[in-house]
């Protein structure tokens, strides 16, 4: 988290009127519910996960078993049980 001078930042009537609630602290001003990504939009990782899981699902469908794909993947067998069972 990078912190800045509110002095460089707000308007001086606005400043004022912060400081009437507080002075000398750190504050944490969140950004707007609508400003939010979610998980995965900024790094392409949702995508990355859906692709995985398409190709587990493929190689289970193809005859590949539980047990490899859990050694291939590096994933637990109940992880593959839940994305090969899973209904879209």
């Amino acid at each position: 988290m990078k912190y800045s001078k509110a002095e460089s930042i707000f308007p001086e009537e606005l400043l004022r009127v912060i400081q009437e609630y507080v002075q000398g602290e750190l504050v944490y001003i969140p950004k707007p519910k609508e400003a939010h990504l979610k998980w995965g939009e900024k790094t392409l990782s949702k995508d990355r996960v859906s692709a995985r899981n398409a190709e587990i699902k493929s190689l289970f469908c193809n005859g590949v078993s539980i047990e490899e794909l859990a050694g291939r993947y590096f994933l637990s067998c109940e992880s593959i049980k839940k994305i090969v069972y899973k209904k879209n």
